[in-house]
């Protein structure tokens, strides 16, 4: 038993390995995104000076469109709670892609900033299609079933990791521990890197990849909910402001409505994260624990700003919950800096799982062809 779940270890991670080791590396690039990107351009995320109030969205959006081509319109608003913050905009017809960063107290655009050729947005790309791109509008994501497929081989390569080492912990008892011994040459080093460094990250790493594994197949994705006792519904596949100003409309906003309802919103929940407003639609963001993406969502009338509907997280299904929660542990976000440190670590870790593995492997077999060859030289004698 022991052997054939070595060579299913085996087989499995040599031609899984190296996609395995950019998977994991690129989503260790990414777990600190925000923070890098805060750190590496504070004028674009900070303001100068949080002096007095900010700008109602009206005298706001007037000092703005001097300062934009008529061509480019505003399509939703990110007001963070937090007054050092810019707030974040978003154009319509322009696309995820492109921000504009503007001071909530004098109207100064910060920047216009466009995420294509970021370092991050190559690192999302790698880490989920394998720069293929997206292909929402139809054809065969090659590079996301790529990703799906070796993410699947790693958890069959990681259970048979753990099952190896509580056979070999069986017999050996304490003799096999949790050390890594760095005095006893670099096979033996490299040896524990990536067994007993491989314990203990493997718990971690078949998180990630049972959770990452719901963005590749919509057969897991189903079942994943199922397992949950959540049913996934098609509304529930897209998120629940995925246009984000993407859509033109025909006519500008009255932003005078957007600070009123602004205004309600933020009053009905205090100790808020953030606001995100566009038109006839509007989200708060929440501290719910764990759940990085709470938020109750309402609708207004973009005409007299009145809230007509509500739908909040406490209320939602079971299956908006569960998506929210399924980022939020993919991430490590859940538990704050110590879960995030976890998950970059546990992943660089990962990655370096194959890397020690195909070594291993390449001494097992150059060793195998010694012995071979040694032994056909004494049958001649």
């Amino acid at each position: 038993m022991k052997k054939t779940i070595r060579r299913i270890h085996a087989w499995l991670s040599i031609p899984s390995g190296l996609i395995i080791t950019l998977i994991c590396f690129s989503g260790a690039a990414i777990v600190f995104e925000e923070e890098i990107m805060q750190w590496c351009f504070p004028s674009r995320y900070y303001v100068e000076e949080a002096k007095g109030s900010p700008l109602p969205l009206d005298r706001l959006m007037e000092t703005v469109n001097e300062q934009l081509p008529d061509t480019l319109q505003v399509a939703s608003v990110h007001l963070p709670a937090d007054p050092e913050k810019t707030y974040r905009m978003s154009f319509a017809g322009q696309g995820r892609m492109w921000s504009m960063f503007v001071d909530p107290y004098s109207g100064q655009i910060k920047e216009i900033y466009h995420a294509e050729g970021n370092f991050f947005t190559f690192m999302r790309r790698l880490h989920r299609w394998l720069l293929t791109g997206f292909r929402p509008g139809g054809g065969f994501p090659v590079g996301k079933v790529i990703v799906g497929v070796a993410t699947l081989l790693f958890v069959f390569i990681l259970t048979a990791g753990i099952i190896l080492w509580c056979i070999k912990r069986k017999k050996s008892g304490r003799k096999y521990g949790w050390r890594i011994k760095r005095q006893s040459g670099r096979k033996r080093f490299l040896y524990d890197l990536h067994v007993v460094g491989g314990m203990y990250v493997s718990l971690v790493l078949l998180v990630l990849a049972l959770t990452g594994l719901t963005w590749s197949f919509d057969w897991y994705r189903t079942g994943f909910y199922r397992l949950f006792g959540a049913e996934l519904s098609a509304r529930s596949s897209a998120g629940q402001h995925g246009d984000r100003g993407e859509r033109g409309r025909k006519e500008q906003a009255d932003f005078a409505l957007w600070q009123q309802v602004a205004g309600q919103l933020a009053a009905q929940h205090p100790g808020y994260k953030a606001l995100l407003i566009q038109d006839g639609k509007a989200s708060v963001y929440t501290q719910a624990a764990g759940n990085v993406r709470a938020s109750d969502n309402y609708t207004f009338d973009p005409q007299t700003g009145v809230i007509t509907g509500a739908s909040r997280y406490a209320d939602q299904d079971k299956a908006g919950k569960l998506r929210g929660w399924i980022y939020s542990v993919h991430t490590g976000s859940w538990g704050g800096w110590f879960t995030r440190i976890i998950t970059c670590l546990a992943s660089l870790w990962g990655a370096s799982l194959p890397l020690t593995g195909y070594y291993l492997w390449w001494k097992r077999s150059r060793r195998r062809a010694d012995r071979q060859c040694a032994g056909h030289r004494h049958s001649h004698l």
